[in-house]
């Protein structure tokens, strides 16, 4: 009775998790990898979602990401995966050690991305990556290649930073861009000095006696 009782809730744990990455628009590939569910079921999953839920469920089609230049293409970009990969830091995720041959530790470290990519998002109400690049984007710190975070010496922050592009820190750049929008709309000191005299000449004009 006990086996089929932890056979139950270790399928159930499977099927919730199932639907949990479909609602993230996961692709059938990352699911089964995370879950251990055969593609024919995952499908199965997502017709019966679709079905019962509201929400326009949308399937991602093709391969998955696997340009890591993604992430540092502009400052934004660079921002948020860095605030992206200082979540899964929170979350132990990048040294959690998982055996893929574990069915239980398979679920939990999906769940626990899951919970990683939702909080992630709720802290960032404009954010672009989407659940398949973050996945793809854990996969390649973990495999320490390719991408690292990296401290700046100017504002000390951690950054994400490509090996093979060598960006700088994503927050000051960000800092140099919004000082210059500052700059740009603010008159010039030439400017303001013409304003000025003209505005005294206008004045001058008005207590002008008239003849």
């Amino acid at each position: 009775m006990h086996i089929s009782n932890d056979r139950y809730f270790r399928e159930r744990q499977r099927h919730d998790l199932a639907l949990r990455m479909i609602r993230h628009e996961a692709r059938t590939c990352t699911i089964k990898s995370c879950t251990g569910l055969t593609e024919d079921r995952i499908r199965r999953l997502c017709r019966t979602y679709a079905v019962h839920s509201d929400a326009l469920l949308i399937r991602r089609r093709g391969k998955s990401p696997q340009r890591i230049a993604f992430f540092t293409r502009n400052a934004h970009l660079s921002f948020e995966s860095s605030c992206l990969t200082s979540v899964f830091t929170a979350f132990g995720l990048l040294r959690h050690a998982y055996d893929p041959s574990t069915e239980a530790a398979l679920l939990e470290y999906g769940a626990l991305f899951c919970d990683a990519f939702e909080t992630h998002r709720q802290l960032s109400r404009t954010a672009e990556i989407t659940f398949e690049h973050a996945w793809f984007l854990l996969q390649q710190l973990n495999a320490g290649r390719t991408v690292h975070l990296t401290r700046c010496r100017q504002c000390h922050g951690q950054h994400l930073r490509d090996a093979l592009n060598t960006t700088t820190c994503p927050t000051c750049r960000l800092k140099r861009q919004s000082r210059s929008r500052r700059a740009s709309r603010s008159p010039s000191p030439s400017l303001l000095l013409a304003r000025s005299l003209s505005a005294r000449a206008v004045h001058a004009d008005q207590e002008r006696p008239q003849r």
